[in-house]
């Protein structure tokens, strides 16, 4: 996108409506701030369109897929378009199905459940936990972990050298994440995809910080599925999404056992009597959504899609690209600050920054961020421990009283802060939080603070 466009993109595109701009929070120095939510990597707040969109359909709630009466019906067809729509911001193919789920954790168990018996997974040792994690609860499923690469090319090296090597030659699947909850960086999904496919490998997509940021469309990237949660993607009321191939989920064992995803049940008699059941499970997505569906999240997140596709990529992604630009021009005039990276300072990225400060506790260092500048970020390992330590090169620990400096100067850190944002961040929050960085390196903070509970929170005083 050249300059020229980015501007008048820029000139369109003001921060989306969300819940919680007007929020006022105390500060312990005294007075009040408007409340600076730029922790959405871990939550995103609800879009107001998602919410008013909720609201409207709220009195017209009704059972779904179980009922003749009008709001049963209403409430059916607004779930079953929720799909359709869910499918269509994706990208889905004809034959492809979208579940509805709880969450990106969620998805990927449940696709781990639906794995052939003897698939070998791939994945780096990179991932968030709900893509780390989940493969190894099958027994019959062998795991391959790849290193941490330092270039998108290593990576794509990596694991097409992993792939060439496994034996016997089976079912295989990647996972990868689109975009690093830690750093931010954009991973290269498409070559990734075409370095598994070559080598007879599905892969499936871990969208949970990509797509609140870019549009994830599974035909051009040629991803199997994709798997993402409705609380990043503004739409925060417990869903979430798997979308992708049919024959895996078709072939699997329902991922609930319930009403909903079975489609008949008949009494198993012999001689003797009744002795049990047989089920015939549903074929469709419905066969991994037993139980009443969550069918407010999954409108939510329909709101959500139309929400971010009627306001434009191109813009929000032009706006945001000011917004980490300024982010790391205001840390980068910090010297005590180090950002951290997988792939460079040059490497494309969403709004997700990571970073440590010398000798600063990391969890001492976010709680005054919020305790007297009214900002909330996230401090820690992020769900992403192996990916963490890697970057700061650094063993579990405990991080110490929160009081007094987790690494000398010069050392290692062993915790990290997390600045992230997206589309309903004002200018403002991000200038406050570059004037706050440089204050607190400069002058320290203006409070004590304790642990309590494993956590850093302001003494009841000054001093």
């Amino acid at each position: 996108m050249s300059v020229a466009t980015a501007a008048a993109d820029r000139s369109v595109c003001s921060p989306l409506p969300v819940l919680g701009r007007d929020v006022r929070v105390p500060l312990v120095t005294g007075g009040e701030v408007d409340y600076a939510a730029l922790d959405y990597a871990a939550s995103a707040p609800a879009l107001q369109r998602v919410w008013d969109d909720v609201a409207a359909y709220a009195p017209y709630y009704g059972s779904v897929h179980r009922g003749a009466g009008y709001l049963s019906q209403l409430s059916t067809d607004l779930f079953e378009n929720s799909r359709r729509t869910v499918a269509e911001f994706l990208g889905c193919r004809a034959d492809d199905q979208v579940v509805f789920t709880r969450s990106t954790t969620d998805s990927l168990n449940l696709l781990a459940a639906a794995l052939p018996q003897g698939t070998r997974v791939f994945v780096f040792e990179t991932e968030h936990h709900a893509s780390l994690l989940p493969w190894e609860q099958r027994a019959d499923v062998e795991v391959t972990y790849l290193n941490a690469p330092r270039t998108p090319l290593q990576a794509v090296d990596a694991l097409e050298k992993a792939l060439a090597e496994r034996e016997p030659y089976g079912p295989a699947l990647v996972c990868v994440t689109g975009a690093s909850n830690v750093t931010g960086e954009l991973w290269p999904v498409r070559e990734l995809a075409a370095a598994a496919h070559a080598h007879g490998a599905r892969i499936v997509l871990d969208a949970a910080q990509l797509v609140p940021h870019h549009p994830v469309d599974l035909a051009e990237l040629d991803a199997d599925w994709v798997a993402f949660s409705g609380h990043k993607l503004y739409a925060p009321f417990g869903s979430g999404v798997l979308a992708g191939r049919a024959d895996w989920l078709r072939e699997a064992a329902p991922y609930l056992a319930g009403g909903g995803a079975s489609r008949k049940v008949t009494r198993r008699v012999s001689g003797e009597g009744a002795c049990g059941v047989d089920v015939e499970w549903h074929t469709t997505a419905a066969r991994h959504e037993a139980g009443s569906p969550n069918v407010i999240g999954a409108y939510a997140i329909a709101s959500a899609c139309q929400a971010l596709s009627e306001a434009g990529f191109p813009a929000l992604i032009a706006r945001e690209q000011e917004l980490i630009e300024r982010v790391r021009a205001g840390l980068a005039e910090v010297p005590e600050v180090q950002v951290l990276s997988l792939f460079g300072a040059d490497a494309a990225r969403v709004g997700v920054l990571s970073f440590v400060v010398e000798g600063w506790n990391s969890s001492h260092f976010a709680a005054a961020l919020s305790a007297e500048y009214g900002i909330g970020v996230r401090d820690g390992l992020f769900c992403a421990h192996p990916l963490v330590r890697t970057l700061l090169g650094s063993e579990p620990q405990d991080p110490g009283e929160c009081g007094a400096p987790e690494a000398a100067p010069g050392e290692r850190s062993l915790n990290a802060i997390r600045v992230s944002f997206g589309v309903g961040t004002p200018d403002e929050h991000v200038d406050r939080f570059v004037r706050a960085v440089r204050e607190l390196v400069t002058d320290g903070a203006r409070w004590n603070y304790r642990t309590e509970d494993g956590r850093c929170v302001p003494a009841r005083s000054a001093g």
